[in-house]
């Protein structure tokens, strides 16, 4: 890993930090969230937890651009943008449900190399940077050797948003065809799959801030993070992620349907 690339991963492990610190503030304190125009919720700890990031990067790399959930794109010179979204689960983390992230990505001009999840209420770190390997707890993480779809735990964040987003025959295929379905969703949900927990997660709509981090975290952990079509991106309009093993049975379920 280059000098650069390296600074701002530490700079991120400890923003993430900070930010975690902050919404813990607010976590299960009765936080009521005031509702943005796409009807998803939005509260302070969101608000704060972003702009501790934001003026942290400011500090130490001004040049830099930005793209964050709360507060927009900030263009910059430097070559390097960072994906941030300060709460990953927002309407878990309204409910006292520690299933919430705060999620920072590092995207150079040859993709996002790095990037970092923290679960601040459940004291999980997982990070990962291009050719370093995946992190988790201090520990080499890796996803898990299930290679048939009936043995398989299938994540996914909201089960009526498949059907919502056109996708309700595909994820009725795939339920039918594991052996398990749970909604661990949100970042959650991918972590799991790149822990070795779980075999894949699906969210049929997604944003680069959700995405920023996932996808190095889950090639260097060994699995896939593509769009529904199977490209490796966190710009597409949808996202789902594997332990890789799973790729191609997974990927001709939903062209099928």
């Amino acid at each position: 890993m280059n000098t650069a690339l390296r600074d701002r991963l530490d700079l991120a492990l400890e923003a993430a930090w900070q930010a975690g610190r902050i919404t813990l503030r607010y976590f299960q304190g009765g936080v009521q969230p005031d509702w943005k125009a796409d009807e998803s919720p939005v509260t302070v700890a969101d608000r704060e937890a972003e702009q501790k990031i934001r003026q942290m990067l400011e500090r130490a790399f001004p040049n830099d651009g930005v793209v964050g959930e709360e507060y927009g794109r900030q263009e910059g010179t430097s070559g390097y943008r960072w994906l941030i979204d300060p709460i990953d689960g927002t309407k878990a983390f309204i409910q006292g449900v520690p299933l919430y992230g705060v999620l920072i990505g590092i995207e150079t001009p040859q993709g996002v190399e790095a990037g970092v999840v923290l679960l601040p209420a459940l004291d999980e770190l997982v990070w990962a940077a291009r050719g370093e390997g995946c992190w988790w707890k201090g520990r080499r993480a890796q996803v898990s050797v299930v290679n048939q779809l009936q043995q398989a735990c299938l994540i996914y964040t909201e089960s009526g948003s498949f059907a919502k987003y056109g996708r309700g025959p595909a994820w009725e295929a795939l339920s039918r065809g594991s052996r398990v379905q749970r909604g661990w969703g949100d970042c959650y949900g991918h972590i799991l799959v790149a822990t070795g927990r779980a075999e894949a997660c699906f969210d049929p709509v997604m944003n680069p801030w959700d995405c920023g981090p996932l996808l190095p975290i889950l090639q260097e952990a060994g699995g896939t993070f593509t769009d529904w079509q199977g490209e490796a991106t966190v710009y597409g309009p949808d996202a789902f992620s594997t332990n890789g093993l799973l790729f191609p049975a997974l990927m001709e379920q939903l062209r099928s349907h």
